[in-house]
């Protein structure tokens, strides 16, 4: 064998072995945590049935992921539907900046959760180790501003887990398989809303 072939070889199985361990996250998250997500869809249903709206947050890969389920409400996921009111509070950079300038990065969430959040809104607080304090300060804005809150999380939850309604925590220290147990979970959230506000779509 070549040691070409040997470093591809090492690749293929280092490949496999991410793809096992990502896998094999979802599956006991799955098993801890199906009620939980079922539950949070009815929350997030409930809220838009009653004229609410979404409000997403988080930092780094999780500020993308909100952006993304964002996304899959305002436009679509897999059936053609009505738009959904989903915001990402992590997309407007004038927004972040001028907060994180004036009140600093603590605040910025919070901030915009006092502009745009309504009592019977849902608040979705994403972070992997549960423990970003801006993403803290927000969900306690949330909180006194009537929202719902729910929280995608990993690790042990962290201080979020207790501040919110919902916490969906996955199962594991590896902040790359969190990530991608967290973009599954919001997929299976839109496609549970859209079922539930949309079933003959």
């Amino acid at each position: 064998m070549t040691r070409d072939s040997s470093s591809r070889e090492a690749a293929e199985q280092r490949v496999r072995a991410i793809f096992e361990e990502s896998a094999r996250v979802k599956r006991a998250f799955a098993a801890e945590a199906a009620d939980a997500v079922a539950r949070a869809a009815e929350i997030v249903a409930g809220s838009f049935r009653n004229g609410g709206r979404v409000l997403l947050f988080g930092n780094g890969g999780s500020a993308s992921d909100a952006q993304h389920l964002a996304a899959e409400w305002c436009g679509r996921l897999s059936r053609e539907r009505a738009a959904l009111p989903a915001l990402a509070l992590t997309a407007n950079t004038s927004d972040l900046t001028a907060l994180g300038n004036d009140y600093g990065f603590d605040r910025v969430f919070a901030r915009l959760v006092e502009a745009h959040g309504r009592a019977g809104d849902v608040a979705i607080a994403i972070s992997t180790s549960g423990n970003s304090p801006n993403v803290l300060a927000a969900v306690v804005a949330a909180r006194a501003g009537g929202l719902h809150t729910i929280a995608l999380a990993g690790r042990d939850g962290g201080k979020l887990a207790p501040l919110v309604d919902l916490a969906l925590v996955v199962p594991s220290d590896d902040t790359q398989r969190i990530q991608e147990s967290h973009i599954a979970i919001g997929h299976a959230l839109v496609e549970l809303v859209d079922a539930a506000l949309f079933p003959d779509a």
